[in-house]
């Protein structure tokens, strides 16, 4: 028995499937795309894919990503994209965790100061200042400021530690 031949029809979605990897590619930073292991036949038409604003040429753009992209392994380029997707999921995990630490801090007060420090790491010096600032602050605009402050400061914090688990891991 003779192995077949991919249809027609899988020809096209592998075909398609190269090609919006490929569109992916143009979201991607010049640096972010330098990184990645592509042809630089490649590079430069994804480059000059994020310059294009006409939506013929870009379609006709797109098209010859997905075409430069039949002559790649697509698999590593799947990979990096994967990973940032993962940094971006992260990111506003821990954008969403800030958030919720602060009101939660500027609602408890010191008992969930000690427990963000215990958990994040963070030295609880200057963010208790700030909490003490927050508190007797004079006006709301004031308070508003501060509030964004103890959002940075937070922020920062969990970033850290995220940083730290992920080059544990």
């Amino acid at each position: 028995m003779t192995p077949s031949k991919p249809s027609k029809s899988a020809l096209k979605r592998e075909q398609l499937e190269l090609q919006q990897l490929g569109e992916r590619l143009i979201e991607l930073t010049e640096e972010e795309l330098r990184a990645l292991p592509i042809e630089e036949g490649l590079r430069e038409a994804v480059l000059a894919a994020s310059k294009i604003r006409a939506h013929g040429a870009l379609r006709r753009q797109k098209q010859l990503i997905g075409k430069l992209m039949r002559n790649c392994d697509p698999l590593p380029i799947q990979r990096a994209l994967d990973a940032r997707g993962a940094d971006d999921r992260r990111a506003k995990r821990v954008f969403a965790d800030a958030e919720r630490w602060r009101d939660r801090i500027t609602a408890e007060g010191h008992d969930a100061l000690r427990s963000f420090c215990e958990q994040s790491g963070a030295a609880t010096g200057p963010l208790a200042e700030l909490l003490s600032h927050i508190r007797s602050a004079p006006n709301e605009r004031t308070e508003k400021g501060l509030r964004r402050q103890l959002f940075r400061e937070i922020h920062d914090a969990l970033m850290a530690a995220a940083q730290d688990d992920r080059i544990s891991q």
